[in-house]
């Protein structure tokens, strides 16, 4: 990245464009640009061109409409983001960015030594002299660079930009001005067409050139200083960005009418020999290369600073020494001398292709997650996200999306540790930093636009299709959650597979501060609850001065599944009758929505082994019947009862048995119920017997009994349709509202 920094407030466009467009303009332009038109012919690189700036335009969309977010003082990109979407989000972004840009140091270096090929032919030619190595070149000067950045500090930025900008603008106007004595063939190959035999594969090229594309958010450091940052960082940044894509089009275009394929690869310097001067190209190159390398010196640091600043790092001593800054000038000297090591290793390793693909890779996957988050946010729209310059959320997700493939089809194998490596860091960070916001505050504004638009889809569905296709929407309310967990269990069996469960803890009483705090208190008891025994019941609590007006309120309240709660569940003790007084004086109250209603007899045995459902039928549950077998079959989908059976028993008159026995068998295997047909039991009806006394003595096994109910049976004798069933445990009664077809 080119040089940023200590410059006069009050700058416009100009400065984020020139620190940009020299970055962009850089090391691969000069050369590698006729490796690229030679192994691909001329189509292609333009191809490639655009295909790299459908990756820079979203990501340079993004960035500037992230950084007109907000007033940004100072770190650049990192900044921003961290600023805008928290410390863990920016951090992983931020780590994977500070990589990329102390590699692209040693990249600019490499570049730079490339630059002094002429002088080495000329000095082996005149005087004998040979420079077998080019490291012999790039390893002192990263010395130098070192110690004058650590010596001089951020006064080398904007004090060169100027000076690169002329040289480089020459440079180009030199060779595009230029002329070689080549003519293409007019009976060969067209020089749209034209690559050599045998050349290196499009996305090898693409990873060795990415890099040129990657300087447009240079000037986004510069955000601080800037008089109207909202205006000068988009302006600036995407005329940067059009310009560089336009010249590369032009160089590519250059090169294939200058010199054949052949020559082209050969030559890595070729655009020399097609200049008005040739001298002007290698100094045009070393020039941009060194303002790059020196910006990206200085950036990399700060970047690292700011990291250690926010306490990114897991030890608080790495974070404490990697701040420090030097008294008078607030150079980050042991984030520089750390930057340095690392600047030396790639240097050292010296192959200026191995070195871009390397950082090709560091800046797709920073520029993809950039484009993601983006996206992320359009989709969440968060009020607090308010960027004066706005792009839009299908060009992140474009560029999102463009990263992910050409990463896979560069290297699958480092863009999976690569993505790897990013989720590694962010987790890592976010148990390690005091800042907690990250990915989930931008996906709790996703899941809530997404909820909401289900929401409006599944109020407009089709009834119909919604009674065929049935399944129950749960509302479950208690005043005595926390002496009993049998009904909040039965609402969590039946929410986590095939319905939607919702459970609202009653506070009796009126609303006041008090009633309001412990309603707050309760809920975050429940959700400490639900998230211990990872359930997936919403939660929730009502004040309300009784259950019956508790009652009326729950059975208007709409679902938050989008679909109308069609079931609604109350409990009891069976021992002690607590609550069941309520249900019965209100079930006529709660008959009037048609919904299902559950009754929970809660018992001691807290629903035993979970190995054994009952479920009872008499000619009188002819309505109810299907839902008890629904219900019963909705509960083995919870891991909890995995291993439990259903038996049906059901009391008939003895001249019916054998005919509801073959209906019961029919509807089991209609309905690919997993009822085996041995546990279904016949039982005759006996005048002499009451069906309770039956159900005592044959289900007193079971760990849960399922019993239907009839409001008229209710009406006539109160409470004891309930009560009588002291023998057995837990007993869910069912009334529906209208049958239940099992298909």
């Amino acid at each position: 990245m080119t040089a940023i920094n200590k410059i006069k407030e009050g700058f416009g466009t100009g400065p984020v464009f020139l620190t940009s467009v020299c970055t962009i303009l850089g090391a691969i332009l000069f050369l590698r640009f006729g490796y690229a038109t030679a192994n691909l012919g001329l189509l292609y690189t333009c191809l490639m061109v655009m295909l790299g700036h459908l990756v820079t335009i979203p990501t340079a969309l993004a960035v500037s409409e992230i950084a007109t977010n907000q007033k940004v003082q100072g770190g650049g990109v990192y900044y921003i983001i961290s600023r805008s979407f928290g410390v863990t989000i920016g951090g992983a972004i931020g780590l994977a960015l500070y990589l990329s840009q102390a590699v692209s140091t040693a990249f600019y270096i490499i570049a730079f030594a490339e630059s002094f090929k002429p002088v080495i032919q000329y000095l082996l030619v005149e005087h004998n002299i040979y420079i077998y190595d080019l490291r012999l070149i790039s390893i002192p000067a990263t010395f130098i660079l070192i110690i004058i950045v650590i010596v001089k500090g951020a006064d080398l930025g904007m004090q060169t930009l100027n000076i690169v900008a002329v040289v480089l603008f020459a440079s180009l106007g030199m060779f595009f001005f230029g002329s070689t004595d080549y003519i293409p063939d007019p009976g060969g190959a067209s020089i749209w067409n034209n690559p050599i035999v045998e050349g290196d594969d499009f996305f090898k090229v693409f990873a060795i050139c990415f890099p040129a594309f990657t300087g447009m958010a240079a000037g986004v450091g510069l955000s601080g200083d800037l008089k109207d940052p909202s205006k000068s960082i988009p302006t600036g940044t995407m005329m940067a960005t059009f310009a560089g894509m336009v010249v590369y089009l032009l160089v590519a275009y250059k090169l294939a009418v200058s010199a054949s394929p052949e020559v082209l690869n050969e030559d890595p310097l070729i655009m020399q020999k097609i200049a008005v001067w040739g001298p002007a190209i290698p100094i045009g190159l070393a020039a941009a290369a060194l303002s790059s390398a020196i910006g990206s010196i200085l950036v990399a640091p700060r970047t690292m600073q700011a990291l250690a600043f926010d306490k990114v790092f897991p030890s608080e001593g790495i974070n404490r020494l990697l701040a420090i800054q030097l008294k008078g000038n607030n150079e980050p000297i042991n984030a520089s001398i750390v930057t340095s090591i690392i600047t030396l290793v790639f240097v050292i390793i010296g192959d200026i292709d191995v070195v871009a693909q390397i950082i090709t890779m560091f800046f797709m996957v920073t520029y993809g997650t950039i484009c993601l988050i983006s996206f992320l946010e359009h989709f969440a729209s968060d009020p607090a996200y308010r960027p004066v310059f706005k792009s839009k959320w299908y060009i992140s997700m474009v560029g999102a999306l463009a990263c992910l493939y050409l990463m896979f089809r560069i290297d699958a194998f480092y863009s999976i540790m690569s993505i790897a490596i990013m989720v590694i860091t962010y987790y890592m960070i976010s148990k390690f930093t005091q800042n907690k916001q990250g990915l989930s505050v931008i996906f709790q504004g996703v899941i809530f636009q997404l909820s909401r638009q289900f929401q409006i889809f599944l109020q407009k569905a089709d009834k119909e299709a919604e009674e065929e296709h049935w399944r129950p929407s749960l509302v479950c309310i208690s005043d005595s959650t926390f002496k009993r967990f049998a009904a909040f269990n039965m609402v969590k069996w039946i929410a986590h597979k095939y319905g939607f469960g919702t459970y609202i803890h009653h506070i009796p009483g009126y609303l006041s501060k008090d009633t309001h705090r412990q309603a707050e208190e309760s809920l975050s008891r429940l959700i400490k609850i639900s998230d211990a025994t990872k359930s997936k019941v919403y939660l929730d609590t009502m004040i309300s001065p009784s259950m019956t007006s508790a009652i009326a309120q729950v059975i208007q309240l709409p679902s938050i599944a989008g679909k109308e709660n069609n079931m609604i569940m109350f409990e009891f003790s069976k021992h002690k009758l607590d609550g069941l007084k309520d249900i019965v004086d209100n079930f006529k109250l709660i008959s009037v929505t048609d919904n299902d209603i559950c009754v929970l007899g809660t018992d001691e045995r807290n629903f035993g082994y979970k190995q054994e459902i009952h479920i009872w039928l008499t000619p009188k549950d002819y309505e109810n019947a299907n839902l008890m077998i629904l219900i019963g079959f909705i509960i083995l989908g919870h891991p909890e009862w995995s291993e439990a059976s259903i038996s049906i028993k059901a009391i008939y008159p003895e001249n019916e048995l054998e005919e509801q026995n073959a209906n019961i068998k029919r509807l089991i295997a209609t309905g690919r119920l997993p009822i085996s047909k041995d546990r279904v039991t016949m039982i005759p009806q006996s005048e002499n017997v009451e069906p309770k006394t039956i159900i005592n003595k044959e289900s007193v096994t079971a760990d849960l009994t399922i019993i239907g109910i009839r409001p008229e049976s209710i009406k006539k004798s109160n409470e004891q349709v309930f009560t009588g069933y002291d023998d057995i445990g837990d007993v869910l009664f069912i009334h529906t509202s209208n049958r239940k077809e099992i298909k």
